[in-house]
């Protein structure tokens, strides 16, 4: 079972981003408005993400469908994939961590966490950049999600 982050650690992280700046329709950590964090953010993702999810966030070809070793590939994180399904808590958590880490249960994964390369700071801006690029349908729904698992 995936944990989100408690809501003490989410107060924490806010101030690290450089003071973003949300609108009150927004919900969440990603500050996806914030041009500079989003700049950083796809400067990351170009780094450390692109060459298993796709420099254009389309995943690997049969995400959905386990390989020859029982994992699956990486997915896409366009409007196409999951990634908007998963509050902002949750995805941070995944990505710091690994999804095997989060999972449990002996779920496997080729995706280890980020937590001992990437900044927390660095995360949220990777994570910025990904939401950034969403239609604003997608966001609203995104934001909508990301009220009800802060509201727990």
């Amino acid at each position: 079972m995936i944990t989100t982050m408690p809501k003490r650690f989410a107060i924490c992280l806010l101030p690290v981003m450089a003071a973003p700046a949300f609108a009150t329709e927004d919900a969440g950590l990603l500050p996806y408005r914030d041009p500079v964090v989003v700049r950083t953010g796809e400067r990351i993702y170009a780094d450390y993400c692109a060459s298993c999810h796709g420099a254009n966030l389309e995943g690997e070809e049969n995400w959905r469908d386990r390989d020859a070793d029982g994992y699956l590939p990486a997915p896409p994180h366009d409007p196409s994939g999951h990634t908007w399904h998963h509050p902002d808590s949750q995805l941070f958590e995944i990505t710091k961590h690994g999804i095997e880490a989060m999972v449990g249960n002996g779920y496997r994964s080729r995706m280890g966490g980020f937590g001992d390369i990437l900044t927390d700071r660095e995360i949220l801006a990777v994570l910025a950049f990904i939401k950034s690029t969403w239609p604003k349908p997608i966001i609203s729904r995104h934001n909508e999600l990301n009220a009800v698992a802060d509201n727990k």
